[in-house]
């Protein structure tokens, strides 16, 4: 049986300079793209052959019925997405020729998404992804994100943690974001960590050190991406493994996370009971390999949902969905 995956947080505009420098002051071209983490998220899972279901808010804009047609031609069940009076939330991106990014938002509708109690009806036994990189800077969504979270503790549900730290949403607020992720971090069955995030929300910059603070707070499976050199992998149990990825061109890092940690959950999805991958190693590792490869191939095309991969370019056509 496949296991739905909620992803709730933000869907939102991607204004992308592309080829233009890192420096958005000085771009003058944009294309726009689809985006949002945790929408990013559902894409990935659904593209390959996963069920996942999308929980936010776009405005009642064009722009708001160009993001939920996106996500409804990747197959990701939108009927628990909300529309606003506030018009849709709007990041603009610049690209560095290694694809690196610099984003300021201008964040509107996101922030509206209100909690809804009937949701919850339809969590025992499935996955609950919380991704957003705008979910703890206050509004409707941050009370329902919380919300969510404590009703997937209640249902029994496999909980996925991606704190998603974006500078320019935290200038000078960093102790706020480390000590609001805490509480999910503690909680969480898998968190998916950049080195950036590890290194800040442990106090640490020795990655096995990182992983062991983060543990006692009580993170179970940690997976720390670390672009090019792959993924560290490191569970409750002391077990540590640096999983290398594939070799590729990149031109656009935008989406890589989301792409690594879709892979991940699609696969943990198809699982009797998500949570035995706590205590399957072996597997685990074998996933992560396939979910690196899953974000590499991400990168060597522009925008993140187009470049996300479909089922035959990451799985052999030989072996079983796991």
């Amino acid at each position: 049986m496949t296991r739905q995956v909620y992803c709730v947080g933000e869907l939102l505009i991607d204004f992308v300079a592309e080829k233009q420098g890192s420096d958005l002051s000085v771009a003058n071209l944009f294309n726009k793209k689809a985006g949002g983490a945790p929408a990013n998220v559902a894409c990935a899972i659904a593209k390959l052959g996963g069920s996942s279901r999308f929980i936010g808010c776009v405005g009642n804009d064009p722009f708001g019925t160009f993001l939920l047609n996106v996500l409804k031609e990747n197959k990701v069940d939108i009927s628990l997405a909300q529309r606003s009076k506030t018009f849709t939330t709007i990041a603009f991106v610049s690209l560095a020729e290694d694809g690196e990014r610099e984003f300021v938002f201008s964040r509107g509708a996101d922030k509206k998404l209100v909690y809804d109690s009937d949701v919850k009806s339809g969590f025992e036994g499935n996955i609950l992804h919380l991704g957003a990189a705008t979910a703890m800077l206050g509004g409707d969504l941050e009370k329902a994100y919380g919300r969510y979270f404590f009703d997937a503790l209640t249902k029994n549900m496999f909980i996925s943690f991606d704190p998603n730290f974006r500078g320019d949403l935290w200038k000078d607020e960093e102790q706020a974001f480390i000590k609001k992720c805490m509480t999910f971090v503690e909680k969480a069955d898998l968190c998916k960590f950049s080195l950036e995030e590890a290194q800040l929300l442990s106090g640490k910059k020795d990655l096995n050190e990182a992983c062991d603070v983060l543990h006692e707070i009580g993170a179970k499976i940690i997976t720390i991406t670390l672009g090019s050199e792959g993924t560290l992998v490191s569970t409750s149990s002391n077990v540590k493994h640096t999983i290398p990825s594939i070799k590729v061109n990149p031109v656009d890092t935008t989406g890589a996370g989301d792409a690594f940690i879709g892979c991940l959950l699609q696969q943990i999805s198809t699982l009797n009971d998500p949570h035995e991958i706590i205590l399957n190693t072996e597997l685990l590792l074998k996933m992560v390999e396939r979910a690196n490869k899953a974000g590499a191939i991400t990168t060597t095309n522009y925008g993140a949902i187009p470049s996300l991969p479909t089922r035959d370019l990451i799985f052999d056509s030989s072996e079983p969905q796991v």
